[in-house]
């Protein structure tokens, strides 16, 4: 028998008594399983749990999951789809995510008819120390269930001071270069380390990505490191406008120098 507390149905106050016992999460801690209301496990440490689900795929069907490498975290990170994956990359580029786990807990309540649960696609910990819940879903495949899930997941996190964050489909182009260059975003990319300081140098003043590598040296060597610079963000380019190509205008952001 259901035993967390109260029904998320009707409208309750952010930070409320109420919303803390109207959910539970259910999770992996030191390799057991754990259930606790929302107000008992908020403080756990969600960024360094295991997933609470496989990350499976089977010939035919809607997902694909697999395991990205994000630099940011040293390791792999799960995933079910390739909108999860995309997200995956997006966040690993971003400086603010200090830490990434995918499908950290189920959430559980009952919404006046039925038990229900939900387990958010990823928990991301934050450089400043805040927490923050992402789910993945493009807005066309979205239906009423799923709504529901995620406005129910957003109470409970504004409930104990997590941000919650509904990721659609990003950007096709600025996507499919975000693709690209997360081939080079490793550190090894970036070297050798002359190489990435002159590219700072010669990027001071706008120029044609191609031109640009060629003054700095054999091609070859240069473009993974201006690569990895436009990873890092060290190298800037409008990765909105057009897909990266020879005639694409890179410049170095805040005229900072290389520091690898």
């Amino acid at each position: 028998m259901y035993q967390g507390g109260g029904v998320v149905g009707a409208p309750v106050g952010a930070f409320g008594d109420d919303v803390l016992a109207a959910f539970d999460l259910d999770f992996y801690a030191g390799g057991e399983r754990v259930r606790r209301p929302l107000g008992a496990s908020w403080d756990t440490r969600f960024e360094a749990v295991e997933p609470v689900r496989e990350f499976r795929w089977s010939k035919g069907g809607r997902g694909f999951a697999g395991w990205y490498y994000s630099v940011t975290v040293g390791d792999h990170v799960g995933y079910e789809s390739w909108l999860e994956r995309d997200r995956l990359l997006l966040m690993d580029r971003d400086p603010q995510v200090a830490v990434i786990a995918s499908q950290p807990f189920w959430l559980q309540w009952h919404d006046g008819r039925r038990m229900r649960r939900h387990a958010p696609d990823f928990f991301v910990r934050l450089a400043d120390g805040r927490a923050r819940v992402v789910d993945v879903r493009a807005e066309d495949d979205m239906d009423d269930a799923t709504r529901e899930s995620f406005a129910a997941t957003g109470r409970a996190c504004e409930a104990v001071g997590w941000e919650f964050e509904w990721a659609g489909r990003p950007e096709p182009v600025f996507m499919a270069n975000m693709r690209w260059l997360a081939r080079y975003r490793r550190a090894r990319s970036g070297r050798p380390a002359a190489v990435a300081a002159a590219l700072l140098d010669v990027f001071r003043e706008p120029m044609g990505l191609w031109e640009g590598a060629g003054r700095v040296g054999d091609r070859l060597q240069v473009l993974p490191v201006l690569f990895h610079l436009l990873w890092s963000g060290a190298l800037v380019a409008d990765l909105a406008c057009g897909l990266l190509g020879v005639e694409s205008v890179v410049w170095a952001e805040g005229g900072q120098r290389w520091e690898g």
